[in-house]
């Protein structure tokens, strides 16, 4: 980085540095662009049951069910993915705050689940527990 005086003249004096702070930043871009995609993982995972301790339920908690043929349930009833965000806020009385116990049956695709994850996202309830089997400790 350079200074330069200004003396009165009228001249413009030639400079004779090469700016390369934007040619970094163009560098470092390009770095993250190739790096970003490589550092994800893709490998196929059978998961583990959970052996975590179970936890108290609320009194009246309230399931959303995602069925192996991809229809969701809200308890026992069957509610449409359009109708979902109006339905909770009927069930919750407009309560966002509700933790929203989400079931999916096994046969369901992760990325089916993770769409209904985001319907409620979007519908304002961000309080969602995924339920699954308790593992049965052995004595």
């Amino acid at each position: 980085m350079s200074v330069r005086l200004d003396h009165g003249e009228d001249t413009l004096n030639e400079v004779h540095e090469i700016n390369v702070t934007p040619f970094i930043d163009v560098m470092l871009v390009i770095i993250f662009m190739v790096a970003a995609p490589l550092a994800t993982v893709d490998i196929q995972v059978n998961l583990p049951a959970s052996s975590a301790e179970p936890q108290q339920r609320p009194d009246k908690p309230l399931y959303l069910t995602v069925k192996s043929d991809l229809t969701l349930a809200l308890g026992d009833d069957p509610v449409s993915r359009d109708l979902l965000g109006g339905t909770l806020d009927a069930a919750t009385s407009s309560g966002k705050e509700t933790r929203i116990f989400l079931r999916a049956d096994r046969a369901v695709p992760y990325g089916e689940v993770m769409e209904v994850m985001n319907l409620l996202r979007s519908a304002g309830y961000l309080k969602v527990a995924l339920v699954g089997l308790e593992k049965v400790q052995a004595p």
